[in-house]
């Protein structure tokens, strides 16, 4: 049976969204993109853009489930305060519509698609384009890659999930 994940990766500034189809195994580029806010405007403005922008690619993409990347700590305490904020709407967006969300540390989500739980955004954009040869030339931004290599993660470990829940 195939499904649609949407993968998300939060942020604040930019929030990066990607959709494959997986068939089994096989995967397949659906689409993917970028949602930004703009700085120096008020914190709420900036989670209701994106929130209105994950509603809307929920909507347009229908995906069957979603997978979101967990929170990365700081030493700065505030910027991961409204990283969180960020995050809190890149779960919910999907959630309120019903759609099952898992979230994935980011060194599991290198591993899977890199093998390599350290790797850096030029090795995930290349694994990523590897996996799924259509992203060359259509994706541009690193947020989108990373959006798409959560939503590989997850096809990847969404089997093992099912089966321990």
């Amino acid at each position: 049976m195939s499904v649609i994940i949407l993968g998300i990766d939060p942020g604040l500034r930019a929030t990066g969204w990607g959709a494959v189809r997986a068939d089994g195994a096989r995967l397949s580029f659906v689409a993917a993109g970028t949602i930004k806010t703009e700085t120096g405007i008020a914190l709420a403005t900036r989670l209701t853009t994106l929130y209105n922008g994950l509603c809307a690619v929920v909507a347009d993409l229908s995906p069957d489930e979603a997978a979101v990347e967990n929170t990365f700590v700081s030493r700065d305490a505030v910027a991961t305060l409204k990283l969180g904020q960020a995050r809190g709407i890149a779960l919910l967006a999907p959630a309120i519509t019903g759609i099952p969300v898992a979230e994935y540390a980011p060194n599991l989500i290198k591993k899977t698609v890199v093998g390599a739980g350290h790797a850096d955004k030029r090795q995930i954009r290349h694994m990523v384009t590897m996996l799924l040869p259509k992203t060359a030339g259509a994706v541009t931004c690193e947020h989108a890659f990373d959006a798409l290599a959560i939503a590989i993660c997850h096809s990847s470990h969404r089997r093992a999930l099912k089966v321990a829940a």
